[in-house]
């Protein structure tokens, strides 16, 4: 009998733990079902999203320290980083409906800045270029999208509504509006409007090959 009712608390327990997760983080949840096909139904939103359970650890983590405590900040975002394999540092400042697809790999460097709906996709890495001191992370702007493996490093800005390649290397200031590809990553606009976000990662303008095709087109001019 002992058994069963400790075995009912722990049960009462999680029940609440979720839904308080759900009704706090309801706004990453739904991050989750508009940019997700695979999102089924929000228990196993809850319960098996590994960017969602990150983000619990990292608002745990970050309010910590906010309130100046020592040492239990890192512990609890080595925790989410042992128990999710994304790693988000505490001192990182996170807006609203980040969602982490899969997001293992992921690395959240300590002076990143990241805006609002932004999407990171798995591998990503937002660190530094060094040791040196104060702001040497990136900054994300709002409407971001930042493709698998992609890497964007050291003190620099991505402006709002850009799209980051899979596997990129973005070490430059990206203006609003832009798609980067390549390593190191090269600039393209999107015919300068905002980047719908989608999981398409194949109809993505390449600047070299945009330059190879206008050289051609010169050169067929040519010959006529």
């Amino acid at each position: 009998m002992a058994c069963m009712n400790i075995t009912i608390a722990i049960l009462a327990a999680l029940v609440i733990f979720w839904t308080a997760v759900a009704l706090i983080f309801r706004s990453e949840v739904k991050a989750i079902f508009d940019r997700d096909p695979a999102a089924g139904n929000i228990v196993e939103v809850i319960l098996t999203y590994a960017g969602l359970h990150a983000l619990v650890f990292y608002r745990t983590s970050h309010a910590l320290r906010g309130a100046g405590l020592p040492f239990l900040p890192r512990l609890i975002s080595q925790m989410g980083r042992f128990f999710t394999g994304i790693e988000i540092h505490p001192g990182a400042q996170i807006g609203q409906r980040l969602f982490i697809d899969h997001g293992m790999g992921v690395v959240i460097g300590e002076t990143t800045i990241i805006g609002d709906n932004v999407t990171l996709y798995q591998g990503v890495t937002l660190g530094g270029t060094g040791k040196e001191k104060g702001k040497r992370h990136p900054t994300i702007g709002d409407n971001v999208v930042i493709g698998t493996g992609a890497k964007v490093l050291g003190n620099i800005i991505i402006g709002d509504n850009s799209y980051i390649g899979a596997n990129a290397v973005v070490i430059k200031d990206v203006p609003q509006n832009s798609t980067v590809v390549g390593v190191p990553g090269r600039i393209t606009k999107q015919d300068g409007n905002k980047i719908e976000l989608s999981l398409d990662h194949i109809h993505v303008l390449d600047p070299i090959l945009q330059e190879m095709d206008e050289l051609k087109r010169r050169i067929d001019k040519l010959e006529k």
